[in-house]
């Protein structure tokens, strides 16, 4: 791996200390973003979960949707879960919200239903370190990938809909990692930003 990156965590909502601590215990750094200048500290950047019409409000309010949208654009390796799917999607099936609007995919908000169905299923994910092994993912309030563009590539999913894919450098879940003790989906995420940053 390249020498310690430099993650962000949008600091806005969501389990951004469980993430921040996922990062590290792969043996990279860890940081929440809290402001717009504080991404060009960053190798790469994580969305987590929240409310995604708040998470959308915020950053248009504190200017992060065009910094972001910039920064991606220009090679930033970029995963979302959750609530940062839906961020990072280009189209929504219903609802309307700000978006960045930067994977070509078609999201469902809230696809399994409420908070009160959240649940926990094991998956089998493509690509990661030993593929075999089932991912026991979480899942909350979750969306799920309602169609994908011909260059996402996806990597997993439940009962027959996407809930893991990548396009690029960037990288969507609709569920948890960070809630579990299984690091494989972030320590992929941290080869992408060692792949594209060319280390």
């Amino acid at each position: 791996m390249m020498k310690k990156p430099t993650i962000g965590v949008l600091a806005l909502q969501g389990a951004v200390r469980e993430h921040v601590r996922m990062i590290e215990g792969c043996g990279a750094r860890g940081i929440m973003v809290k402001y717009p200048a504080e991404l060009h500290l960053c190798q790469g950047l994580i969305i987590p979960g929240g409310e995604s019409t708040a998470i959308g409000k915020l950053m248009q309010a504190h200017g992060f949707l065009d910094e972001i949208r910039s920064l991606v654009l220009a090679g930033m390796p970029l995963y979302g879960t959750c609530a940062g799917l839906i961020m990072m999607a280009s189209r929504l099936v219903e609802g309307d919200q700000p978006l960045l609007g930067l994977m070509d995919i078609t999201a469902r908000r809230n696809a399994f239903g409420r908070q009160v169905d959240s649940f926990e299923a094991d998956l089998s994910l493509r690509d990661v370190e030993e593929a075999e092994r089932p991912f026991r993912a979480v899942f909350i309030r979750a969306p799920w990938i309602e169609e994908v563009g011909r260059h996402v590539r996806v990597m997993g999913e439940f009962e027959g809909r996407p809930v893991i894919a990548r396009q690029d450098g960037m990288l969507v879940s609709a569920f948890h990692p960070e809630l579990t003790g299984d690091e494989r989906v972030h320590r992929y995420f941290l080869n992408m930003v060692e792949e594209l940053s060319g280390g």
